[in-house]
């Protein structure tokens, strides 16, 4: 049996949400398996799925740049939301995002040698940390380059989302506003990931299993569970942010619209960075 230790619940109740004594048995039943325990959990208490990913674990700003049909969206991270805001901050953010549109680098140690009014992303990254004495990093970025065209939205500058889309312009600023609030993973059901498809659908049958129905109806309801989650990921199946008695893919179809593909991008997201310690609360749950 596996040493069930203080920080293994601790971190399994924070990607979950749940209690301490519910995560230290499943932690027990998975035999220390962290991904198994979760996945014990989401059976028993039925929830969706982890709350791993809307963890927002460092400091920035999501920058984007937009020249005809080719556009970007970067990320760059500091220290501090105080750096965040500051000008020279923001300059260096809009010139890394520039540089991808202009040089389409392979990734972002060929960003840094790009060179953007004169002076290249890593001299400009470099100048602002002398200025501002914080470290500061560019983290990632996505380029789309199209016949149709780009719209991108940023929410407050933490959450930003590009869009590839053929249609009028304004659908595609109201495609990536909505995309910034529901969160899509992709935009239809062909291109959900078969993993994780499989994931859902065992979750699902597990849940069902446990109703003691019919096998038939067992099949039912996990087929239903399934078309519910495909529509609730997938952007052309969600009910549009501003009008939720219309799915997008119909008010893409109204507009004579389509949406090629997008990307979206939240401040720090899957970045480690320490929250609150519950390190005194769990090795007491540990003893009970």
């Amino acid at each position: 049996m596996a040493e069930i230790t203080a920080k293994m619940v601790s971190d399994l109740r924070v990607a979950t949400g749940l209690g301490m004594m519910e995560c230290k048995k499943a932690l027990v039943e998975a035999e220390g398996d962290a991904a198994k325990a979760e996945e014990i959990l989401r059976i028993k208490s039925g929830n969706k799925a982890s709350k791993m990913a809307g963890r927002v674990a460092a400091e920035g700003i999501i920058g984007s740049f937009v020249a005809g049909g080719v556009g970007a969206l970067v990320e760059v991270n500091c220290e501090t939301d105080f750096v965040a805001k500051d000008p020279t901050f923001i300059a260096l953010v809009t010139a890394a995002a520039k540089a991808v549109v202009i040089a389409n680098p392979a990734d972002v140690e060929a960003l840094a040698a790009v060179e953007v009014d004169g002076q290249t992303v890593e001299e400009t990254r470099k100048a602002a940390i002398a200025k501002l004495g914080e470290n500061m990093t560019i983290r990632r970025f996505v380029r789309y380059e199209t016949d149709g065209a780009i719209a991108t939205y940023l929410h407050g500058a933490k959450i930003g989302v590009i869009v590839d889309f053929k249609g009028e312009e304004q659908i595609g600023k109201d495609v990536a506003m909505h995309i910034a609030a529901s969160k899509p993973i992709c935009v239809s059901k062909d291109q959900v990931p078969a993993e994780t498809l499989e994931q859902e659908r065992k979750i699902y049958t597990a849940q069902a299993a446990e109703s003691g129905k019919p096998a038939d109806i067992v099949a039912k309801m996990v087929e239903g569970r399934v078309n519910k989650f495909l529509a609730e990921v997938t952007l052309v199946g969600q009910p549009f942010v501003k009008n939720p008695d219309q799915t997008v893919e119909k008010l893409l179809a109204e507009k004579g619209a389509s949406v090629k593909a997008f990307a979206m991008f939240v401040v720090g997201e899957g970045i480690e960075k320490k929250v609150v310690d519950y390190a005194a609360e769990v090795a007491a749950a540990a003893k009970l």
